[in-house]
């Protein structure tokens, strides 16, 4: 089965084969998807030398890619992304895997529901959320030719179908002059078209949620309810959607993981049920909200 993961084992391979500026700095994790060289760089289980090797490389010329868990590489080196890559203006990619709770089993340390709330907070961040591996793929090939500092989500969860990854809202599905505009970020885009089949809303997909495409949101707006749903911590894009709605009556729901401590392991699907972000959830709760 084609994973998001694989997919960028598959696509940063070749970009090292290709590119002679690209590398890759690892901590333990990942590190048997690439084969020894002198721009893949194994530092262990040594998070905030990731980042600190990683803007060194990107000092020296070199354009490197960081991987991890989510909660190993922006959680527990924040403070070396925030002064060693910011700080210093120097471009890089981040690309987590994990997403939310893929690793449920592993407990919470394998967790990050938070990861893009805190990234946020830094400017100069393009943050992607794909929803499919053939969008890893379009999103790694771009952010390797360039010199921004890219956050790129992986997630287990994907949706059936690729969409283009330009940085644009894309409407999936038209809704009425007066209906709901359904905001989808990433891997929740088929959770959210099936769970409003049969509602009036227009769907609109998002896979880069910094910059936040509010031109697309503002053309594209219905009625006055608008609905986002993100697949990490709840609201974490909704002071973004209300800077673009400000002036327009709008009633905002915002679905996401909740701020809360979910103490239990079990796999991702339990997690996303528990916290109401599954299809019967969605439903529930959209619904409620637009009746």
């Amino acid at each position: 089965m084609l994973t998001m993961r694989n997919t960028f084992s598959h696509v940063t391979n070749e970009l090292l084969d290709t590119d002679p500026r690209v590398a890759v700095v690892l901590a333990d994790i990942g590190a048997g998807a690439f084969a020894p060289s002198d721009r893949v760089i194994n530092l262990g289980i040594r998070e905030q030398a990731l980042i600190g090797t990683t803007a060194g490389l990107a000092l020296s010329g070199l354009r490197p890619i960081a991987h991890s868990y989510a909660p190993f590489l922006v959680e527990r080196p924040f403070e070396q992304i925030k002064l060693d890559l910011g700080h210093q203006d120097l471009g890089a990619i981040l690309v987590s895997t994990g997403a939310s709770f893929d690793a449920a089993r592993e407990g919470r340390t394998h967790q990050s529901p938070g990861d893009v709330a805190l990234l946020a907070t830094l400017p100069g961040w393009k943050i992607q959320v794909p929803g499919h591996p053939d969008e890893v793929e379009s999103m790694l090939r771009v952010a390797a030719t360039g010199e921004e500092r890219v956050y790129i989500r992986l997630s287990a969860e994907t949706n059936a179908h690729p969409h283009p990854v330009d940085g644009q809202l894309r409407e999936i599905r038209t809704g009425s002059a007066r209906g709901a505009t359904v905001i989808a970020v990433g891997p929740m885009l088929d959770r959210v078209l099936e769970a409003t089949a049969a509602m009036d809303v227009a769907v609109l997909y998002a896979s880069t949620v910094r910059p936040f495409d509010g031109r697309t949101l503002r053309q594209s707006i219905g009625g006055p309810e608008v609905v986002l749903v993100e697949p990490y911590l709840e609201g974490t894009s909704a002071a973004e959607v209300m800077r673009y709605l400000g002036d327009i009556p709008t009633r905002l729901l915002a679905i996401g993981v909740p701020n809360t401590e979910h103490r239990h392991y079990g796999t991702r699907h339990h997690h996303a049920a528990a916290h109401g972000l599954d299809a019967p959830g969605l439903r529930a709760r959209i619904g409620e909200f637009l009746s």
